[in-house]
């Protein structure tokens, strides 16, 4: 198998509906020789900052000397981002044979597993085969039924719970709340975010039923860190304390030089001296991205190039953005789940413009003096990032 028809077979994958639930992870991971047993993980479930953690995680490893495996998602432009070990991405050849196990392996299934399934046995057989020290392993969409969850972690990582996904985790925080707490095994340590009340009594209460001590980080990271933003404290505060509960070694000058220098695409990432890049993509993160901004910017405002899918709370989010915009450029989003650039019109508190598509909402953004911010989704963002390497802002 080539690595365009494993990619190909893999997005085949894609027009099956997901169901949650882990008995074709668990099915999977029998047939490739359980490659999870070798490994050693900390696990990240939680609504925004998921991947800011995994990144810092895996500087910090990665700077302590330990060989990293890193699983994240989605990926932005190519979909190797989501595998990493010490760096660097999974190679095509490595990934089109490790598709090729996994497709031979389900060839006879009734119904075969999804795109993540695969994605994370994928992950799991390259970790294990590179012989990695450690695994940064980042959940999909939930915790409780999400097929990273197949596994036994070190530590579990809960960042900031907040409403998003609702159709699928559920309407209400303390539901999605116990969907993250999935996560949480018998007698493994749980670190947390500060989370709302409500999500953090569903915390407490799993961790007591499961014997695992929870600790919730009560104060930022006060050393330097590379990523914008307050909330990237918190995230690096975490961070550390999930090092500390897993008891792996890692000296203050690693942990210290780590956060200083961590990079994560898409978070408050300045393509020019007057282009921002967020992949902010429900109102929790959209608030976030709004006071960091002010940190940047103080009172200076935004022409906000905008593109959302059509499950997310885009309304609430551009009442937020218009906290900060001059004005609005609405593109779609390159996915079959945009929303459409008309179903924005009207929720916005200041003057906006369609555009047809991102590279005309860019250039009509740009044309203006004011600084550009572009926001509401990871996908957009990735379009974003593909169009920088053509042809830098």
């Amino acid at each position: 198998m080539t690595w365009d028809d494993g990619l190909a077979w893999l997005y085949s994958t894609r027009e099956s509906s997901i169901k949650f639930g882990l008995e074709k992870t668990h099915r999977l991971l029998d047939a490739l020789g359980r490659p999870d047993k070798k490994l050693r993980f900390l696990h990240v479930a939680g609504t925004n900052g998921k991947g800011s953690v995994c990144a810092m995680l895996d500087a910090i490893l990665r700077r302590s000397g330990y060989r990293v495996g890193l699983f994240t998602s989605p990926h932005l432009k190519d979909f190797r981002e989501r595998i990493r070990v010490d760096g660097e991405m999974i190679s095509e050849s490595h990934a089109a044979s490790g598709l090729s196990r996994i497709r031979g392996a389900v060839e006879e299934w009734e119904h075969g597993p999804t795109f993540f399934e695969i994605a994370t046995i994928l992950a799991l057989d390259y970790f294990a085969a590179q012989g990695c020290d450690f695994v940064v392993l980042e959940t999909g969409m939930g915790g409780r039924l999400d097929s990273t969850n197949a596994i036994t972690p070190l530590v579990s990582v809960i960042t900031p719970i907040a409403m998003d996904h609702m159709s699928w985790l559920g309407e209400t925080l303390p539901e999605i709340a116990g969907e993250k707490a999935g996560i949480i095994k018998d007698g493994v340590p749980v670190v947390s975010a500060p989370q709302a009340p409500e999500a953090a009594s569903v915390l407490m209460a799993k961790a007591l039923e499961c014997g695992a001590r929870l600790k919730f980080v009560c104060a930022p990271w006060s050393g330097e860190i590379a990523l914008a933003g307050h909330h990237q404290k918190w995230n690096a505060a975490l961070a550390v304390a999930a090092l500390q509960a897993a008891r792996i070694a890692c000296s203050e000058e690693c942990v210290s030089s780590a956060l200083a220098g961590v990079s994560w695409p898409a978070r408050f990432q300045f393509l020019s001296d007057r282009l921002v890049l967020d992949g902010a993509h429900n109102l929790h993160s959209a608030r976030a991205l709004v006071e960091t901004w002010r940190e940047v910017f103080q009172d200076e405002r935004a022409t906000v190039v905008f593109g959302a899918l059509q499950d997310k709370e885009y309304a609430g989010m551009l009442k937020v953005l218009a906290e900060i915009a001059s004005d609005f450029v609405f593109v779609p989003v390159r996915n079959e789940r945009s929303a459409t650039v008309e179903s924005f019109s009207g929720f916005d508190l200041v003057p906006s413009m369609i555009a047809e598509n991102l590279p005309a909402g860019l250039a009509l953004a740009l044309s203006g003096s004011r600084p550009v911010l572009v926001t509401g989704s990871l996908y957009l963002a990735g379009e974003v990032l593909e169009l920088a390497e053509k042809s830098p802002f």
